[in-house]
């Protein structure tokens, strides 16, 4: 990881202003579809970019936000065409099955909510777009929540890198930081809703076992 982030940074700091942002818009895009390219930092040194007058603040924020739904959203697509198949696709190895299960659980539970919530999901994006695609949820308003969800993310690792300025790298340690507790409290809420789910069925079971009393004669 740490060596993809440096050529990264090297090609992004190499390019004139206007294919930077071509080639953060790349980035963000390819953080969906093909992980684990480092979006977020990408974006984040775009925002230092910004910072000392390289780039510009808000070009830097849409570009990188219509690359993160761009990418979200074929990830949406190809849930949405292929179903269930998606499972046995040797391109989507990288897709452990139990987070896809994860995803689903989620889903049925917070619906669109959890499309709002996708960028603020360290490890789950590309994931959630997959299965929203698969749940065949409504196109338009997906792409509209995801691009809400995403611009203030980016906003927030734009403003970060332009912020820190040259300890620009710093912000990678806390997002790691971040999406470790991201992902402690998922699997913690999974294994909640886990158990609650096995005791409602251990109730149903015995009161489904139960024999009706009879009355005397």
């Amino acid at each position: 990881m740490g060596d993809l982030l440096q050529d990264l940074v090297i090609w992004l700091d190499g390019l004139s202003p206007a294919w930077a942002y071509a080639g953060i818009l790349l980035v963000a895009y390819a953080e969906n579809v093909l992980p684990p390219v480092p979006g977020d930092m990408a974006v984040v040194f775009g925002g230092y970019l910004a910072g000392i007058g390289k780039l510009h603040f808000l070009l830097v924020a849409g570009m990188a936000t219509l690359g993160s739904v761009m990418g979200f959203m074929t990830m949406y697509f190809i849930g949405y065409l292929a179903g269930d198949a998606v499972l046995r696709s040797r391109w989507l190895r990288w897709v452990p099955p139990e987070r896809i299960d994860g995803a689903r659980r989620q889903l049925d539970r917070w619906g669109y909510g959890l499309v709002a919530a996708n960028r603020f999901l360290a490890g789950l994006r590309g994931v959630i777009g997959l299965v929203v695609g698969m749940a065949r949820l409504d196109g338009l308003r997906t792409a509209a929540i995801a691009t809400l969800s995403a611009l203030a993310w980016i906003l927030l690792m734009v403003w970060a890198g332009y912020a820190v300025g040259d300890n620009w790298r710093q912000v990678g340690l806390w997002l790691r930081d971040y999406g470790r507790v991201v992902l402690c409290l998922i699997g913690l809420f999974l294994l909640a809703g886990g158990v609650r789910l096995y005791v409602r069925k251990k109730r149903s079971s015995k009161k489904s076992g139960k024999n009706p009393t009879s009355k005397p004669l």
